[in-house]
């Protein structure tokens, strides 16, 4: 339906520049231009039109969070990802090899994804150390380029206990730090203190398989400390949380204490950096930081041979 055209010496009914069949005798405060209620959006000062919005978006520079960081990590979508796939990992392992997984059970995948660093070969009545022509399985380690297992371990859990304990606290920890940091720096840090967890577990239990998520989580505490510090809150409540489990690590059998100590020295090593780069050049130092503890980790798991 059209609006009908205006008698003589009587001014045009404005019409909405969106929607040409709406008189309207709104207008948008930036631009102008007339808008019907639909177009709409509140400004702080009256209404703006959707392509002033638009244009604002733009050319506004983005909040930041006290560290650097984007303020999208306020919505957890860093965290939310790695427990859906740490859970689909779980899932898919369920499905394919049965309950025997619920129960912290290993599966083959376990052997060919858990942290590993020497090579050893699977047979019948056990493994055996180094790879023995024509007697088995030969699963490599990592010290013998099997450097995929310092990824694939973060991701892969002995028992659903075992998944549970390792996603509640991702959960509580992971959304607060994602949210200070921002997403980028907290993806980073999380994926960095895995990889120094598997690190030390290859040096320093290098024919043990281990698995978790914990290795990135324990990192996680450590860099939480210092956070709270550089934003003047209480952070000595954190103290006993890391002091308890690191006595549980050392004294429950079947822990691996060598990854969680790894994790945890690596993210105090990164949430240092990360929490006290200087305000004038703080992507720079962060970013040198992350890059230089990574490089660190790399060339122990290449060049530094394991205790045995």
């Amino acid at each position: 339906m059209t609006s009908p055209a205006p008698q003589s010496g009587q001014a045009a009914v404005p019409v909405c520049y969106r929607h040409r069949g709406r008189e309207t005798h709104l207008s948008c405060t930036r631009c102008g231009r007339p808008i019907c209620p639909d177009c709409m959006i509140p400004a702080s000062v009256g209404h703006q039109c959707p392509d002033c919005v638009a244009e604002g978006r733009r050319t506004q520079r983005p909040a930041l969070t006290h560290f650097g960081g984007s303020q999208i990590g306020m919505h957890g979508y860093v965290t939310k990802a790695l427990i859906g796939l740490n859970v689909a990992v779980f899932m898919a392992l369920t499905a394919l090899y049965g309950t025997r997984v619920l129960t912290g059970g290993s599966t083959p995948l376990h052997e060919w994804g858990a942290a590993l660093g020497l090579t050893v070969t699977k047979a019948e009545g056990g493994y055996y150390e180094g790879a023995l022509p024509q007697f088995g399985e030969v699963l490599t380690g990592i010290h013998d380029g099997g450097y995929y297992r310092l990824f694939t371990a973060m991701f892969l859990h002995y028992g659903v206990i075992h998944l549970a304990l390792n996603m509640w606290a991702l959960w509580v920890l992971g959304r607060s730090l994602e949210a200070a940091l921002g997403p980028i720096r907290f993806g980073a840090l999380y994926l960095i203190c895995g990889f120094g967890g598997n690190v030390a577990c290859a040096l320093l239990s290098p024919y043990a398989f281990s698995a978790g998520a914990s290795t990135a989580i324990y990192g996680l505490f450590a860099a939480y400390f210092f956070v709270l510090r550089r934003l003047g809150r209480d952070a000595m409540s954190v103290l006993p949380i890391i002091a308890i489990n690191v006595v549980l690590s050392f004294s429950i059998p079947g822990i691996s204490w060598q990854g969680h100590l790894g994790g945890l020295v690596t993210g105090a090593v990164c949430g240092l950096g990360l929490a006290y780069a200087p305000r004038e050049n703080r992507n720079f130092v962060q970013a040198v930081v992350l890059a230089g503890v990574f490089a660190v980790l790399v060339a122990l798991a290449v060049f530094v041979p394991p205790m045995v």
